[in-house]
């Protein structure tokens, strides 16, 4: 698959998962969402990274998996547990380069330094209860998750016919 059709293939999914989410009726965000279950105490072994597992994974595998929240200016889906992490060695543009440069912008979690890169080291991330429903609440406001965070994620892959890839997942820890 070219660079081009991965990155028309990921703006479709994105497109997509925001008129899916739009057309719902929006999920009320409860305070003091006790997220407690979802949370881990301690990082999980056997971490993969993202690309890593884009490349290798099939549908329906369980799997741990690395990466930083970002890879957009809003990685977040709105009123459910929902966001999108990127893989390790891309950087952020608040990360300093190995000639000691940043590349500096109001939105570094964007990775808008390492664009072309993001349509293979890029997956979305959605938090699903017992029946496979996702969380009807924000991640960032009910889970202590903010963007750069480096998260370890466990779950399920899904996989869809177009090659979109998630995680369904059902714990995380967060590396502080």
């Amino acid at each position: 698959m070219t660079l081009k059709n991965t990155m028309s293939l990921m703006s479709l999914m994105i497109a997509s998962l925001i008129v899916v989410a739009g057309c719902a009726p929006a999920p009320t965000v409860v305070e003091n969402y006790d997220a407690s279950p979802f949370l881990l105490t301690a990082e999980p072994e056997s971490a993969v990274e993202v690309k890593a597992a884009i490349e290798s994974a099939k549908d329906q595998d369980e799997i741990v998996v690395v990466g930083r929240i970002g890879g957009s200016m809003d990685p977040w889906v709105k009123g459910v547990a929902a966001f999108s992490i990127v893989d390790n060695s891309l950087l952020a543009c608040s990360d300093e380069t190995e000639d000691g440069e940043t590349c500096s912008c109001a939105t570094p979690w964007d990775y808008c330094c390492e664009s072309d890169k993001l349509p293979t080291s890029m997956v979305l991330v959605k938090f699903v209860d017992s029946d496979g429903k996702v969380i009807p609440h924000d991640a960032k406001d009910n889970f202590g998750v903010t963007e750069l965070d480096t998260v370890f994620v466990q779950g399920t892959v899904k996989r869809d016919e177009s090659g979109g890839f998630a995680i369904l997942a059902s714990q995380m820890f967060v590396r502080k």
